[in-house]
């Protein structure tokens, strides 16, 4: 099977939805089919084209089995509503050229967001001859119109071509069963709407407490309590919950906050922190491998915050690696949402009202005298039983070789002379 990948984020980038398509396209090559990925250069989540890409307007790969086709787009330093429309449109223009002289593949794969890559997959499925399957990572435009981002025209401009992308895809597939359910509800049937949930990785199962001495001596933290922040710093996270937890907290030397990431909202909040004075809370960069498995076994309590605005199906991929790893979590989250309702399945951790600095607060300091080891083996059976790499990305092939095998495909004038 030949499958094209259309996505804005791809390896060497290691969180949200990079490394999702990278697993995703690796495991299909290694499993015996052709896999391209028609994407940009990275830049997420510092926003900002590695070093070495810069000034560069397309560029031909291969890793690990997979062929890279890159394509040059629009990346502002500091993102916002408009921008990011720029951002996304040159990408799904400079994406579509690049994908259209590439050798007719079975299928196409598009990931959203962009939403707008809708658009190159109702048109290369055409031309082609082709189907596509439509993958959901976030529902953006009820995300937009939740927080305000975009005038009522656009917003109904954004549902229209969302209805055009499930109307016209032979699949689509989202990451939850939340998702899904809103998805269906928007009029898909739902016969057509697919889970295929992120997977977890094995290898984080074994990080052992040496890798969490080593962090501790390499950023030269002591015993203190950790309570972490991994991942993208974005205006959705609502890190203010954590620095505010922190000021409440600072005349405690025995907890530590630490921020560690990168992201559109780093730089403000960071410097709210640094205005107030806060040594009970540090802030450190997006980590290597080596440094971020250290970080998780270094851990006492793993932190997922968002805004209360942020929708109740919003499921961050952090989730799924705090368990994988045995971590204790604790969400500042709206308590109705998906990510709450699976971290009380798990026994994992503990949930408390959103954007309440002393609520998360208090909960730490619960969490400094809980059970962490049975918190950890909780989680890391949770993770085991929910979201295996045989069980996820064995579903995700029996997707795309069920779309290949059902879906009539138009001849191309080649096949017809023959």
């Amino acid at each position: 099977m030949k499958i094209l990948i259309l996505s804005i984020n791809y390896w060497p980038e290691v969180t949200g939805i990079g490394a999702f398509t990278t697993y995703r396209a690796e495991y299909l090559a290694a499993a015996g089919h052709e896999v391209e990925v028609c994407t940009t250069f990275p830049y997420y989540p510092s926003w900002e084209v590695a070093p070495e890409y810069a000034g560069t307007l397309v560029k031909d790969q291969t890793h690990n089995g997979v062929g890279i086709f890159r394509s040059l787009c629009y990346v502002p330093r500091v993102p916002s509503s408009v921008r990011r429309i720029l951002h996304e449109g040159s990408f799904i223009f400079t994406s579509f050229l690049r994908a259209l002289v590439r050798k007719r593949p079975d299928v196409i794969f598009v990931i959203s967001p962009p939403l707008g890559l809708a658009a190159s997959a109702i048109l290369l499925s055409r031309l082609r001859g082709i189907p596509y399957i439509f993958d959901v990572e976030d529902l953006q435009p009820d995300s937009a119109a939740e927080h305000n981002m975009l005038p009522q025209w656009a917003l109904k401009f954004l549902y229209k071509v969302e209805a055009a992308a499930y109307k016209n895809a032979a699949l689509v597939t989202t990451l939850t069963s939340g998702m899904r359910k809103q998805i269906v509800a928007k009029g898909v049937p739902a016969e057509k709407v697919a889970l295929i949930e992120p997977r977890m990785d094995a290898a984080l199962a074994e990080i052992d407490a040496e890798e969490g001495q080593a962090f501790r001596k390499k950023y030269g933290i002591g015993d203190e309590f950790l309570v972490v922040h991994s991942g993208n710093i974005g205006i959705k996270q609502g890190l203010d919950v954590i620095v505010d937890a922190a000021a409440l907290n600072h005349g405690d030397k025995s907890t530590l906050f630490l921020i560690v990431g990168d992201g559109g909202d780093r730089q403000r909040i960071q410097q709210r922190a640094q205005k107030m004075g806060l040594e009970n809370l540090r802030f450190l960069p997006l980590l290597d491998e080596i440094d971020f498995r250290g970080l998780l076994a270094a851990s006492g309590v793993c932190l997922v915050t968002q805004r209360k605005s942020a929708s109740e199906i919003a499921f961050p991929s952090k989730v799924v690696t705090y368990l994988a790893a045995g971590c204790a979590l604790l969400a500042s989250v709206n308590e109705q949402s998906e990510i709450a309702q699976t971290i009380l399945e798990s026994e994992a951790g503990v949930v408390v009202e959103g954007e309440n600095p002393q609520a998360l607060l208090d909960a730490a300091i619960k969490l400094k005298s809980a059970n962490l080891e049975q918190f950890g083996q909780n989680a890391r059976g949770y993770a085991y039983l929910r979201w295996s790499s045989a069980r996820v990305l064995g579903n995700l092939e029996r997707c795309l070789l069920s779309v290949v095998i059902t879906e009539p495909r138009t001849l191309t004038r080649e096949e017809t002379l023959q």
